[in-house]
């Protein structure tokens, strides 16, 4: 009996789902789509940084760094050998300039690929005579270079010969990003273009530049876990205790050798010294004491005594002269371009704890609303099965497994897709890095999340559902349910309004308001899928806005010029003047300083004390969150709204502020300002001189120039360098391309957000017009019956779903504006925020998509109609 119940409810199984196929497919696109932005949103940022994790292990990026102010020697390699459990490797290195276009290049010394930071060659092979050289492969496209060009440098000191042939093109994990530059020098234009590698005996370098440290026994997590980074800062406290002395100790080596000559000047003036004296000592043992000297003695012994002033002044100006060195330890974070990979990865992280969330809870809404309306419209079968003798467990049996088949199939295909296809496409797309391959790791605790939710909203639905509907008695199922009591509406009442209707605008207000569950899930279905469409345009907008609110919106300047010793800026003037795209500059004093509260410490903040109050909101516009000019004030500090909520702060806190000297104290924040990328603080010289108690010296200028090309500022930086008495100078255009490079990442995945947010609304607004036709087929018939021609009975449909349609468009847009908001914020990192910003596309894209969806909805619905048995769907339920 039992065997052919099972066998029954087999057949039961697959003619259902042959018969709703269109349910059927429907529920599991839902949680495909579900599923697959859930579990693949969610593995991009994890894909970022495990393929990161992958290649740097490959080429043995370091994961320390050592350097020193006057180079590091063989002592110090074997200082960092007695560190535990890393492996060492020293490195050589030096800047020259370009002959071609006087382009500044960090000329490495080559010896093996073997040790720590090994080359990842492109094109050709690596240098193996003295006279090969091998290029940054970002050199091709910068300078034109080609495999087997004579290449040259200008003349150099610390390099023993100029012109090489280029034998390669290679990439280095140190500079894991190929858009940004190399780091700064002091030459040139101030800015290192690209790097390059020759033998190493063609360096004339007595002294190693850096000495590089990678931990044998890896850390488990990715180079950007919390468990990378404490034992990378555990071993580096060995490190630093280790080189504790060694300051003094370098110190005293360079003390040596600058004395060497001054000391073999020493031996033969004590030799001299010895000398006068033995020949006083003969003088009075054959005088017997009557004569100690001589004229001639007395003479050689006052030349000895003054020259033994002199090397005494001399020795003194050697110990002066010589600083003492600094040390410095530097890990993966700062290398360039290391630290905004991982924020790009962190900010796409933080879309996927958000979004995906939202956009499965509307795709399982739906899913749960379609399985229990599915079981509702089957109480004849359920009524009938019962009457069998059928028990509750196996009639409940064939939905759980429709349901679980359903999920199953979504399921897997969207982990699939997800996983390995979302991810891996949004890592191709968005590739400006040095990394060719991909690691994809399967994300078990989102597949694991991703799963348990579509249960709940498949089988979940029938667990609820089911049971009730099963308490009932045969005879009550086996009828149809009671249509609900008609009443007066609220419009109804508003009898001006209610007599200017026409019959059927009456019509389908009644049924909207009768049925206020479907209305209200209609309508929340439409307002989740318009609403994810908009904050996907909103995402977009957001972050492409943010540099132009930030450079052009909040500062003004092109460029910052940092001024030698002098404090004067007469020549850099000079020099400006001089150039075509100069517009103006300001004097300011500049300074990156270090912001301190019981709460939390920010370094790297720039500090800006400009020259003259008036006129300063030419080159920076200090804005509160009201939008209401700020001007400096004669007391206190400005500081920028990041650095604000970082610390704790608002408007009248005191904050310790510490400049790049070491002197701290105590300001007062008078006022809050808008600002998007980095940290700022600004204050007048009035109030500079209160805080610090003496005047504001100048070091530098802000710039304002015409739009220049890259190769001019290179050309305006080595001319400033050169002739303008200037330390180094800083455009905007940087920092600019920094921020554009780490939003691209995230524009590929906004554009894949959108496209499957609008999969989803179109897929959501099917299901429930497909429920909604189907719960009221008998109800469609009879007017059918009663002479309505076809397109009379679609429109008893249609007027609804406008209506709804138009319901939830607008709904849509608060959902959307909320949504926007409140993923920005998750997605803002410790130095950038980003404005809202919804452009018009945005809701003119989410209303016409919807509106299109719903009116190919209507068109399916309209052809399903034409093609219904009246009399069957009258018949079905008698």
């Amino acid at each position: 009996m039992a065997r052919m119940q099972g066998k029954v409810l087999n057949k039961m199984l697959r003619r259902t789902i042959k018969e709703t196929r269109g349910r059927f497919i429907a529920i599991t696109l839902i949680i495909m789509l579900g599923v697959l932005i859930f579990v693949g949103v969610k593995g991009i940022g994890p894909g970022y940084r495990d393929t990161a994790t992958s290649e740097l292990n490959a080429t043995k990026l370091q994961d320390m760094s050592i350097t020193s102010t006057v180079g590091l020697t063989a002592k110090d390699v074997k200082l960092a050998k007695r560190v535990n459990g890393v492996q060492v490797a020293a490195t050589k290195s030096t800047f020259a300039l370009a002959a071609s276009d006087e382009s500044v290049v960090n000329v490495y010394g080559y010896r093996n690929n073997d040790g720590l930071n090994q080359l990842l060659v492109r094109s050709g092979h690596l240098p193996k005579n003295q006279n090969e050289i091998v290029l940054d492969s970002r050199a091709q496209e910068y300078g034109n270079f080609h495999l087997g060009d004579t290449y040259k440098l200008k003349q150099t000191d610390t390099l023993k010969r100029r012109s090489y042939k280029i034998v390669g093109f290679a990439d280095s994990p140190l500079y894991i990003n190929n858009n940004y530059d190399r780091g700064n020098a002091n030459i040139g234009s101030g800015t290192v273009a690209y790097f390059a590698y020759v033998q190493q005996q063609n360096l004339d370098l007595n002294v190693y530049t850096s000495i590089g440290l990678r931990l044998t026994k890896r850390p488990s997590g990715d180079t950007y876990a919390k468990s990378y980074k404490t034992a990378v800062n555990a071993k580096l406290k060995q490190v630093r205790k280790i080189f504790k002395h060694r300051q003094a100790a370098r110190k005293a080596e360079l003390t040596a050798t600058a004395m060497q000559p001054i000391n073999k000047q020493q031996a033969k003036l004590d030799k001299a010294k010895t000398q006068v004296t033995q020949a006083k000592a003969q003088i009075a043992q054959a005088t017997h004491g009557q004569m100690t000297t001589t004229p001639e003695l007395t003479a050689q012994a006052a030349k000895l005594t003054a020259a033994q002033t002199k090397l005494d002044t001399a020795k003194a100006k050697v110990h002066k002269a010589i600083p003492t060195p600094s040390y410095t330890y530097g890990k993966r974070a700062d290398l360039a371009g290391f630290s905004d990979y991982g924020a790009s990865a962190d900010r796409i992280a933080a879309i996927g704890d958000v979004f995906p969330v939202f956009f499965f809870l509307i795709a399982a809404l739906i899913t749960f609303t379609t399985v229990s309306r599915m079981i509702s419209e089957d109480r004849t079968q359920l009524g009938t099965m019962k009457a069998l003798g059928y028990s509750r467990l196996a009639i409940a049996r064939n939905y759980f497994l429709y349901a679980l088949i359903a999920a199953v199939l979504g399921i897997v295909f969207g982990v699939i897709i997800g996983q390995q296809g979302l991810v891996r496409f949004v890592l191709y797309i968005s590739q400006m890095n040095i990394f060719t391959g991909q690691m994809i790791l399967p994300q078990w605790q989102d597949i694991g999340l991703a799963t348990l939710m579509a249960m709940l909203a498949t089988i979940g639905a029938v667990a609820v559902v089911a049971p009730a509907e099963l308490r009932t008695k045969p005879a009550e199922l086996m009828l149809p349910k009671a249509p609900k009591n008609g009443k007066k509406i609220l419009l109804e009442r508003i009898k001006p309004l209610w007599r200017h209707l026409n019959f059927h605008s009456k019509v389908s207000l009644r049924n909207l308001f009768r049925f206020k569950s479907r209305m209200f899930m209609t309508i929340i279905g439409i307002a989740g899928g318009a609403g994810l469409i908009l904050t996907g345009f909103g995402i977009r907008d957001s972050i492409m806005g943010t540099t132009s609110a930030q450079f052009g919106g909040v500062l003004h300047y092109q460029a910052i010029v940092r001024l030698a010793d002098d404090h004067t800026s007469a020549k850099a003037m000079d020099v400006l003047q001089g150039q075509s795209q100069f517009k103006s500059a300001e004097d300011a004093t500049t300074d990156t300083v270090e912001l301190r509260t019981n709460a939390d410490t920010i370094s790297g903040v720039s500090m800006i004390v400009p020259a003259q109050r008036a006129g300063f909101s030419k080159y920076v516009s200090l804005q509160d969150a009201k939008k209401q000019a700020v001007a400096l004030p004669k007391r206190g500090v400005v500081l920028t709204i990041k650095a604000a909520q970082v610390l704790g702060l608002s408007k009248g806190d005191k904050l310790t502020v510490k400049n790049s000297d070491g002197q701290s104290k105590s300001v007062r924040v008078a006022a809050i300002v808008q600002n998007y990328t980095g940290h700022f603080i600004y204050l007048s010289r009035t109030a500079y001189q209160h805080v610090w108690g003496q005047p504001a010296q100048t070091n530098g200028l802000l710039v304002k120039t015409k739009t220049m090309s890259k190769k001019a500022e290179r050309h305006l930086a080595r001319k400033l360098l050169k002739d303008g008495n200037v330390v180094n100078t800083t455009f905007m255009s940087d920092t600019l391309s920094t921020v554009n490079d780490m939003s691209k990442s995230l524009n590929a995945v906004v554009v894949i957000l959108i496209l499957l947010s609008g999969m989803l609304s179109f897929v959501v607004l099917y299901n429930l017009t497909n429920i909604n036709v189907s719960e009221r087929m008998r109800e469609l018939s009879t007017i059918k019956v009663l002479g309505f021609y076809d397109g009379e009975v679609t429109m008893y449909i249609v007027r609804e779903n406008i209506a709804l349609t138009i319901a939830g468009i607008i709904a849509s847009f608060g959902v959307g504006q909320v949504l926007t908001r409140f993923i920005l914020k998750q997605a803002a990192t410790d130095t950038i925020m980003f404005p809202t910003i919804i452009g018009w596309e945005g809701y003119v894209a989410a209303a016409v998509l919807t509106a299109g969806f719903t009116a190919i909805v209507m068109w399916v619905t309209h052809v399903r109609l034409k093609h219904v048995d009246m009399l069957e769907a009258l018949a079905a339920r008698e």
